[in-house]
This record gives C-alpha cells, structure tokens and sequence, in this order.
C-alpha cells in the first residue's frame, strides 16, 4: 500500500462531508442470489466463495486518502512504520467511518481478485483484523461469501473485479496455522518435530493447490480443507513415516451427488522405493455457503 502522507494537525471538529462509501456504492450491486432485498434473488443460483489470500485497503479517490492522512495527524503515530500508524489509526472508534470509505481488496498471488463488502456491519471488524501492523509474506486470510457482478469503475477507483458480500474472514499467519493442527494420539511427543515439518509440506503444497479463486466446487473443497480439516496433516505425516510422499492431490464429483453437490478430494501418495501408490479421500459437501464433511479421511479404492 502506497504511504500515506502525515498531514499537520487536523482542524477540531466533525470530519468534513464525504461521497459516498464504497459500501453503499455496492449496495446496488447485489450479489447472485444473495437474498439481500430486492429484484428476483432466486432468478440466478448463488456463487459461493472460500478463497485464500490477502486483504488490503486502497483508496477510492484522493479525498478519501486525504482524509485517511488527517486521521493519521490526530494520532501518536511518531516512531511507527506507515502500516503500523494505519492500524493504529484504523483501531480507534472515532476513526472507524473510514473502515466503510475504504475498498477492500482481496488479493491471490499478488493479484487483484474480488472486492470485499461485508453482509453485516459487524464485517468491518474482520477486515480491521486483516490490517496486519507487521505483514508477513506467509500470512493468509481466509474469505467466505457470495459472488456479485464486476465493480463498476467508478466504486473503487476504477477497479473491476467481481464484487463479493462476505459472511466470515479467518485471518493467521502460517505458523499460527501449523501451531493450530493438533498431534495425533499415534505420534509420540518426542516425534511432534517431524511432524510439524510433514504438516508445514503439506500445507505448502495445498496453499499451490490453492492459488485459485476459490469460486468452484473443487477449488473450495481444497480451500476447506487446507485450513479447516487437521486430519490431512496427520495423514500425511503418517504417510512420511512410512517412506511415502505426497505424489498429488485430485478432486472428483462424487458418486453420492443427487439433489447436493458432494465433491471427493483423493489424496495421493507413494513410496519412494517401490513407487506403490496409496490413496486416501475426504468427502465434503460444497453445496452451500459453508462447505462441511461427508466422509472422514479412508482409504481410497478405484471403482
């Protein structure tokens, strides 16, 4: 985010009138099938989305970066970094109208994605939590919510990605992640080392699989599991103990689809001496918002 510069002491009073925040811009562009008021909501099916990447404010227009930097006058900010002064300043209540002028954008690898607006108020907590005041390169946001049309230009600065109403954002870094997956019973304390570094494998190789937009049913199958579902990780290094690694990752509709969408995520693995394969899978259910498990981690057998 570009710096912002410090302005002198801001003027006493209200802050000045301001246009309208890109929320309320985007409360016109209505989500697919949101149900949020308004217009058919049942003519088209939602799109859903579980992505993986990273939250970052930008400015809609120059007014509103002019008022973000007064904002940064009024606070003790001498000594802070810009990101750290930002959130600082972004923490105080009487700062927190600029929480719904600024744009969110969700980033992929780097790239622009989706413009965030939250379904609830509440929302903007979650996106203040996503100002990191010291941003690593291995930090991950996880964003849950329905797909909307393309941002006209005119709300964020001429910006056009698919607007997207969010309902709940995870934010952690990698090693809060992996300090999270709990040890299996069947690995012994004295091997948690070797564990936590089969688990950090796997999760490097499912943050590739997920660099993706998190918008089809395979994708956010792998999204959910890649933060949601420990047993992967204890798989895996279990497989790693066995002289097996990790060979590939596949999702395929599963056979119990009817009126639900139900996808099979097929973990693979061989041995690194005979080349025998071991396959293992989840079954999750991606039909709503929030996708769940069906079947538990089992061995996997071609039908």
């Amino acid at each position: 985010m570009e710096a912002i510069e410090t302005v002198g002491q801001a003027f006493e009073g209200p802050p000045p009138a301001l246009p309208p925040s890109p929320a309320q811009e985007a409360g016109s562009v209505r989500p697919q099938g949101c149900g949020c008021g308004g217009g058919n909501a049942g003519d088209l099916p939602p799109s859903y989305v579980y992505a993986l990447g990273r939250i970052e404010p930008r400015f809609p227009s120059l007014g509103i970066e002019r008022e973000v930097a007064q904002a940064l006058g009024r606070e003790a900010t001498a000594g802070l970094t810009d990101r750290q002064a930002l959130h600082a300043a972004l923490a105080q209540p009487q700062n927190r109208y600029l929480l719904r002028q600024i744009c969110w954008i969700l980033s992929i690898e780097g790239l622009e994605t989706y413009l965030l607006v939250p379904r609830d108020p509440l929302g903007y907590d979650l996106l203040l939590q996503a100002v990191r005041a010291e941003p690593e390169p291995v930090d991950v946001d996880v964003m849950i919510g329905t797909r909307g049309p393309i941002a006209p230009p005119g709300l964020c600065n001429g910006l056009q990605v698919p607007v997207v109403a969010f309902d709940q954002i995870y934010s952690f870094d990698r090693a809060a992640l992996l300090g999270a997956i709990p040890r299996p019973a069947s690995v012994p304390e004295k091997q948690d080392k070797q564990f936590r570094a089969a688990a950090a494998e796997l999760l490097d190789r499912l943050l590739q699989l997920a660099d993706n937009a998190g918008a089809t049913d395979e994708h956010r199958a792998v999204n959910y599991l890649a933060v949601r579902y420990p047993a992967i990780y204890a798989t895996a290094a279990d497989a790693q103990a066995r002289n097996f690694s990790l060979a590939g990752v596949e999702v395929r509709p599963s056979r119990l689809s009817g009126t639900r969408s139900i996808v099979d995520v097929i973990f693979s693995f061989g041995n690194r001496q005979t080349d025998v394969t071991e396959r293992f899978f989840v079954r999750v259910d991606v039909t709503e918002e929030f996708p769940f498990l069906v079947t538990r981690m089992s061995p996997f057998y071609d039908r």
